[in-house]
């Protein structure tokens, strides 16, 4: 009986196993590329033994600014994440816990705003910005049009609704304001959604090149996304390892996103948010 019971256990662990393999393989052999003097997708060379180097990566920091492409890609993110945060918190919590007049429409016209792609704003946005603000070819004029996410807001709503008003009721009582309320009662219930925001957020800004190649043509200022593209585009070709310099860029961009999301995984757990309500 016992056996019978451990052998979809096994063959559920021996799946999980298999797709697990099958996804981190191309971080893996972008990862083993971006070092390789010559890298291929040939099976025999999955596992090489020699032509390792950082030749690649130095071809890279030859032609670009490796480091500071990363500062301005950190400044870039960090800015974009603390707006998306804050406002996304404020206006979360105001339209899932407070009774204000337009409330409902507010909601809507969010709403009605995810179904509109950034592309067709690009243009407005970029005129407004650079013309009216005069804030092109500075890290402000990057960060302003992500200041808000409509998204965040729609998740952090959601959570905020999905907590038992009694709690809320109960701090009421004690004497505590709403600002006392979301910041000592709700937020503390909601911070696996609220690493889940920022793992989300991250990884829109840190791979956006479109909007900080329109808003600034001075390459001290742009980040790696678009320094990398410009790189690949342009220049890797004619480097000696076009493929090495193509996954070197790669492992660049995307290993910040693979060891955030592994030092942040640990936060994404389950809560009984009922268990804070007797009976």
């Amino acid at each position: 009986m016992a056996r019978k019971r451990s052998l979809p256990r096994i063959l559920s662990l021996i799946v999980l196993t298999v797709a697990a393999i099958g996804f981190a393989f191309p971080f893996y052999f972008m990862l083993v590329g971006a070092f390789q003097q010559n890298p291929t997708n040939s099976p025999s060379e999955v596992l090489p033994t020699s032509g390792w180097t950082i030749d690649n990566f130095t071809a890279i920091d030859s032609r670009i600014d490796l480091a500071g492409s990363l500062l301005n890609s950190l400044i870039f993110t960090a800015g974009v994440l603390l707006g998306t945060v804050v406002f996304g918190l404020l206006a979360g919590y105001a339209i899932a816990r407070l009774d204000f007049r337009g409330r409902g429409v507010i909601w809507v016209l969010m709403l009605l705003v995810q179904m509109v792609p950034f592309q067709l704003l690009m243009i407005p946005l970029y005129v407004q910005i650079t013309r009216n603000y005069g804030l092109g070819d500075s890290y402000l004029g990057m960060i302003l049009p992500f200041l808000i996410n409509t998204t965040a807001v729609f998740i952090f709503v959601q959570f905020f609704k999905a907590l038992p008003v009694e709690i809320f009721e109960a701090a009421r009582i004690d004497g505590a304001g709403e600002i006392r309320l979301l910041t000592s009662v709700a937020i503390p219930l909601i911070r696996p959604v609220l690493v889940t925001v920022v793992l989300v957020t991250f990884i829109g800004p840190w791979n956006e090149f479109l909007w900080p190649f329109l808003i600034t043509k001075d390459a001290s200022l742009q980040p790696l996304a678009v320094s990398l593209a410009n790189y690949i585009s342009n220049v890797a070709q004619s480097t000696a390892n076009p493929n090495g310099a193509i996954l070197a860029g790669a492992t660049a961009l995307a290993f910040p996103v693979v060891i955030l999301f592994i030092v942040f995984q640990r936060f994404f757990t389950a809560t009984d948010l009922g268990a804070a309500v007797k009976g």
